[in-house]
């Protein structure tokens, strides 16, 4: 039976299943480490007693979003004006807290299923365990099995069953692997079966409708700790105004970044005016700004100048970056926690895409774009995807690199194009077909232009969203659910 010798053998594999797990999304994308990841930890699981599992999960978490987000300590250290012990703290704290995530259902798994059709089960478990996590308190989906993906064989999943589907395949694909090593040969079949169904997919799903257009997208590589000051403001409006002009007249939407103007959409409205003066005619710019009503609440948003109708407001908040968790208990304790613009409200749900430069564009601000769902419910009703982020926070980290990666997932699963505008990269033009036709260099102040045509129909997963794929996990746990109840210990 392949099984590990001693319980403490198995925590040490899934603290290197979790580091591992880390290197199959960018900048490493050693996507073929997913299926080994999983076959780590589940390995001997059934021999675990329920809280041996859940050190077990534990284990795998914390070494996931230890190496995986360690970029959250730039954001607290470096912009968050937090000293290094309280950051590596409050770090630490991060990733042991999300690696609950796995430690809960791991009891729940072990308590409540057995050894009967287990490779099933436990695949069908990974991905209930990741909608979990993309949902409850606020959801974090964030480094999903499934999308490191994008350019692996398996990428013709996406459109038909998005990020979940990938991870159930690559979850599955580690249990039939230590199935097969166990010597259960007829587990060879269907992995082969698993690995070919791609490649009799269709390749695309959706058309041009013949809407071409020519687009720019600014990145200003403005300094984060200065952006807010007198000074940073006009660094911002000059130096967006410059990108500007340097357009090509042929340009039919200029896209500037999330709050690229470090002030209220009020006091950079005469800027924008100023700028729109100088545009070519037919030209649409738009851009990511902060809005305050009339009731003192702040949006976080993208307006346009120019042929636009319509605008949006950010709908899904990053905690404490955008919204304070707690916040009577919490603001004031340390400087992280009163960073300027986090209280904003959200705006509604289900918007109207924005029309501009003939086009209709669904919009995702910054975070939003890691939520398939929510990005599915844009497409619906629009030919194109845009979304705006400020992603100077995390610094020269990994963590932008994963951003855009699943914004190129994000591109796949809905067969549209996207176009990703950031303050100071990953700045890209993305395909239906989640490859990147144009990109900026990181830390630089540029811009890219680039070609685009809004696409009609649908892919299956921008109709349907996840449900099918998590209906399908559900049923692939039934099977490994006891019929007694177990004796185990704790």
């Amino acid at each position: 039976m392949l099984s590990y010798s001693r319980p403490w053998v198995g925590y040490l594999a899934a603290l290197i299943a979790g580091a591992l797990t880390t290197l199959t999304f960018s900048p490493f994308e050693l996507w073929w480490l997913g299926p080994v990841a999983v076959a780590l930890v589940y390995v001997g699981l059934h021999d675990l007693t329920p809280g041996q599992a859940v050190l077990r999960g534990w284990c795998y978490g914390v070494a996931l979003f230890a190496t995986g987000t360690y970029w959250i300590y730039v954001s607290i250290h470096d912009y968050g004006y937090t000293g290094v012990p309280l950051a590596v703290f409050l770090t630490a704290l991060f990733a042991v807290t999300l690696a609950l995530f796995f430690a809960i259902p791991f009891w729940f798994y072990r308590r409540f299923t057995g050894r009967r059709l287990a490779f099933l089960s436990f695949a069908g478990f990974w991905v209930l365990m990741e909608v979990l996590r993309t949902y409850l308190f606020t959801g974090f989906p964030w480094l999903l099995l499934g999308s490191a993906h994008v350019d692996s064989p398996l990428a013709p999943l996406a459109p038909l069953g998005g990020v979940y589907l990938l991870s159930l395949v690559t979850a599955l694909t580690g249990t039939l692997g230590v199935e097969f090593l166990k010597q259960r040969w007829w587990a060879i079949a269907p992995l082969v079966a698993l690995w070919l169904a791609p490649f009799l997919l269709p390749l695309q799903w959706t058309t041009p409708d013949g809407t071409t257009r020519q687009v720019a997208l600014l990145q200003g590589n403005l300094p984060q700790l200065m952006k807010w000051t007198d000074e940073g403001q006009r660094t911002a409006a000059n130096t967006y105004a410059a990108l500007t002009r340097a357009q090509s007249d042929e340009i039919d939407l200029i896209v500037w970044p999330e709050t690229a103007l470090p002030m209220f959409q009020r006091q950079a409205e005469p800027i924008l005016e100023r700028i729109q003066a100088t545009l070519a005619p037919g030209t649409t710019l738009l851009t990511g700004v902060v809005q305050r009503d009339e009731d003192g609440r702040y949006y976080n948003a993208i307006t346009g100048v120019g042929e636009v109708e319509g605008e949006y407001r950010k709908e899904h908040l990053v905690p404490f970056g955008e919204y304070m968790p707690l916040e009577s208990l919490l603001r004031g304790i340390i400087a992280f926690f009163d960073l300027p613009m986090s209280s904003f409200s959200s705006g509604a749900s289900e918007p109207e895409p924005i029309r501009a430069a003939g086009l209709s564009i669904g919009s995702a601000i910054c975070y939003e774009i890691i939520y398939p769902d929510l990005v599915a419910e844009r497409a619906r009703q629009a030919g194109l995807l845009l979304t705006v982020s400020n992603d100077t926070w995390f610094g020269d980290s990994i963590g932008p690199l994963q951003h855009m990666q699943m914004a190129r997932l994000r591109a796949l699963e809905n067969g549209r194009y996207v176009l990703r505008a950031t303050s100071n990269g990953v700045t890209a033009i993305i395909d239906p077909q989640g490859n990147v036709n144009d990109q900026a260099p990181r830390f630089e102040t540029t811009s890219i232009s680039g070609e685009v045509r809004a696409m009609q129909g649908q892919t299956p997963f921008t109709t349907t969203g996840s449900w099918p794929t998590w209906l399908l996990a559900a049923l692939f746990l039934l099977p490994g659910l006891r019929r007694h109840r177990s004796r185990s210990r704790f």
